[in-house]
């Protein structure tokens, strides 16, 4: 397999803590990246979810939660019987 090279730019600091973090699991930064790459290429899309959390805080006001149900809405759901588990250990509560 041929071999290509990546070029970068990034903040000392943020590689600095990063390789620390790579080099405490047993990787170092370009195998990182490139289990970062074949994740990508695995899932065809980031390996991770993007998005905002919560929304910015005002001076007056706590920040609020941003809703992400539209996220997953479609791709995953319960069963019928989702509290039927519980149903054997309701007479210990």
């Amino acid at each position: 397999m041929a071999t290509a090279n990546i070029n970068v730019r990034t903040d000392a600091e943020l590689k600095a803590r990063a390789q620390q973090i790579f080099e405490s699991i047993g990787l170092d930064l370009s195998t990182a990246v490139n289990l970062f790459l074949k994740q990508t290429v695995r899932a065809n899309n980031l390996p991770f979810v993007v998005g905002v959390m919560f929304a910015a805080a005002t001076e007056s006001a706590a920040p609020k939660r941003v809703s992400r149900r539209g996220v997953w809405k479609g791709k995953y759901s319960l069963p019928e019987n989702f509290d039927a588990p519980l149903d054997d250990f309701k007479e210990y509560m």
